[in-house]
């Protein structure tokens, strides 16, 4: 039984009509990002707890949170970055959710990721760290233009750090939009440190976005494997069927429930329970 999450903050930006849509889809679980245009580690204490209010008046549970960390340039300083880590993991206590996503730092245009890896391992211990003395999973994800962009450097980075606190989220739309092919390249060396699905798929020739199965993400190909290879952690639809920008992605409710639905088709046609 596969458990189905969302960034649910694509469907709109009040946190009341997010949660109805995804408890109307039959959502258990969703993936907090922003509410009110307001990024989730930004919000005030009232506001994330008349979110918590929100979440169990839907029967809505929180899978991860969807966080901006390491979403910056590795030439920012970290220090401030270090203190809203922190409050990351507080966040992630109030809603009791087991993971935060993050990202492993834009590298500066024209520069070879190689010459700022050490930059980047250091920095990616250093939120592990935090992430073990807080008990939280992180789930690195490959967004491009940052160090973990293509499979080899997302698996310099698990083994480098080697904590059981920092793995993998796998994102096939943002793969394709660096020229990988993600099952064919990724899938075989990743998928020891593979912890969470994100859905959205995307074309190849110009890299525009598209429901589960639509591009060229292999989507199918991975699913059948981690179904094989016994999977059983969550997928999180992430459609960014309207607009993307580089702190997120917005869908609208049609869209966001026509990529359930592709997604879901998707499953059903490969014999795949999913919750």
């Amino acid at each position: 039984m596969w458990t189905l999450s969302g960034f649910i903050d694509e469907i709109s930006p009040d946190f009341t009509e997010q949660c109805g849509l995804a408890s109307d889809l039959g959502l258990k679980y969703t993936e907090i990002r922003s509410a009110w245009n307001v990024n989730i580690l930004d919000l005030s204490q009232d506001q994330l707890a008349g979110m918590k209010d929100i979440l169990k008046a839907h029967d809505l549970e929180v899978s991860s949170i969807g966080s901006p960390i390491g979403k910056i340039s590795i030439d920012e300083e970290f220090e401030p970055h270090l203190e809203r880590m922190r409050h990351a993991a507080e966040v992630a206590h109030f809603f009791a959710a087991p993971y935060i996503r993050i990202f492993s730092f834009f590298m500066p245009a024209g520069t070879d990721p190689v010459q700022r890896r050490d930059d980047v391992i250091g920095r990616m211990r250093a939120l592990a760290r935090i992430a073990e003395d807080a008990d939280v999973v992180l789930l690195h994800e490959n967004e491009k233009g940052i160090y973990g962009d293509v499979p080899s450097r997302c698996l310099d980075i698990v083994r480098s750090v080697a904590s059981p606190h920092l793995r993998l989220a796998w994102d096939p739309a943002n793969f394709v939009q660096v020229g990988v092919r993600p099952y064919t390249d990724g899938y075989d060396i990743l998928r020891p440190h593979l912890e969470y699905v994100q859905i959205k798929d995307a074309l190849s020739a110009d890299g525009t976005v598209v429901t589960a199965g639509k591009g060229d993400g292999q989507v199918v190909e991975t699913i059948r494997a981690l179904r094989q290879d016994g999977f059983d952690g969550f997928f999180s639809l992430e459609p960014h069927l309207g607009t993307a920008t580089a702190t997120g992605g917005f869908s609208g409710q049609e869209p966001f429930r026509r990529a359930w639905q592709d997604f879901t088709d998707l499953l059903r046609n490969e014999g795949i329970e999913y919750a």
